[in-house]
């Protein structure tokens, strides 16, 4: 039996990964256990408990993007969030600990590593951020899942895994779907702007109509998740332009909506880049233009580099260029049936368990 800590979230492309890694060394081991640490504020604190996960919280905040007196309070925070990680660690004694990113992660792991434990990170973006940056310094191994991050670590310790998934997720991603893409009359098009939906697309969407032909408009079928501020105007609109679509403000069978996509509009957050991969989906990326250090438009070029995927950005993104882009590849299935095999050539559905096994490794554990 081992326990291991694993630190981290605020976001789900943060926690969600590390559930994943959590849940690969529940198999690698029927006696494991794992404890989750994060932040009363983020994702952890309301999806945790509810999936029957330990979760524990420490005090800690980030600093990037904040004024100069909220910068201050997190600094002279940092040594109680410090304190508050040696006594969680001293308490669970866990064999490993493991940071995927987010605030979290930076105490509890520099506690570890002070402490005599074996460390690693998980980077899910093509840029590190701030946290994972200086964490690497320090930390036995590092796992990152765009080559572009390779640079960012010492070249000893950095493993290209990919970015950990569920494992019942990458299951239902990867039933066989991907020579269903570009077949039939209709065009199939899913949109997502994340869990809160994305309000550029939202709108850039429900002005669309004018710029699609009369001949795409009877073929089209949308699947649109907004998020729920503006569930009711898109819907609305929608309606007005006689387009044949479904909205929702969040899609819980996500797997099944990759599946039935013919291309996927949206943005390019590491966990959607993961699903997009791993299903095997051309896509047409909009990355948020807010996102720290750029990351999701340097996520969205390494599909583009590979033939995976189009990007338009945001400030270019308006309903005609929306439209033209939808136009074209509509009149050219095979192109999006390259673009779907080409998103199937970048995925690592055994990311977890390779994490898991480089553990193992480092630990000395058999």
């Amino acid at each position: 039996m081992m326990k291991v800590l694993i630190a981290g979230g605020g976001t789900g492309g943060h926690f969600f990964s590390g559930v994943a890694v959590g849940e690969a060394f529940l198999s690698r081991g029927g006696g494991n256990e794992i404890v989750y640490v994060g932040t009363r504020n983020g994702i952890e604190a309301r999806v945790g408990p509810q999936q029957g996960l330990d979760v524990r919280f420490i005090d800690v905040a980030g600093i990037r993007g904040k004024g100069l007196m909220s910068k201050l309070k997190t600094v002279a925070r940092l040594p109680l969030s410090l304190v508050q990680s040696m006594r969680l660690i001293m308490k669970v004694k866990p064999k490993m600990v493991i940071g995927v990113g987010g605030y979290a992660s930076g105490p509890v792991v520099v506690a570890a590593r002070l402490m005599g434990k074996k460390t690693g990170i998980v980077e899910q973006n093509s840029v590190a951020g701030t946290t994972n940056r200086i964490l690497g310094k320090i930390v036995h191994r590092v796992f990152i899942a765009f080559e572009d991050a390779r640079d960012e670590f010492p070249a000893s310790k950095v493993h290209f895994t990919g970015n950990p998934i569920r494992e019942g997720v990458v299951q239902l991603l990867t039933l066989e779907s991907t020579g269903t893409v570009g077949i039939g009359d209709r065009l199939k098009v899913l949109v997502l702007g994340g869990s809160q939906g994305a309000r550029a697309l939202n709108e850039a969407f429900m002005e669309v109509a004018p710029f699609l032909s009369d001949k795409l408009k009877s073929k089209l079928h949308i699947v649109h998740q907004t998020g729920t501020a503006d569930e009711d105007r898109v819907r609305a609109a929608y309606a007005e332009s006689g387009l044949d679509a479904k909205v929702e403000p969040f899609i819980h069978e996500m797997a099944e909506a990759y599946r039935s996509a013919d291309l996927v509009i949206c943005r390019a957050g590491a966990l959607t880049i993961s699903e997009l991969t791993i299903s095997r989906r051309g896509s047409v990326l909009v990355p948020y233009p807010h996102a720290i250090d750029n990351h999701q438009q340097v996520n969205a070029q390494a599909l583009v580099d590979g033939g995976a995927a189009e990007m338009i950005l945001q400030k270019d993104l308006t309903p005609q260029s929306l439209g033209d882009c939808i136009e074209r590849l509509s009149k050219n299935r095979r192109e999006l049936q390259m673009m779907a095999w080409k998103a199937g050539e970048f995925a690592k559905p055994q990311a977890a368990t390779e994490v898991v096994d480089e553990m193992y490794r480092a630990a000395g554990v058999p």
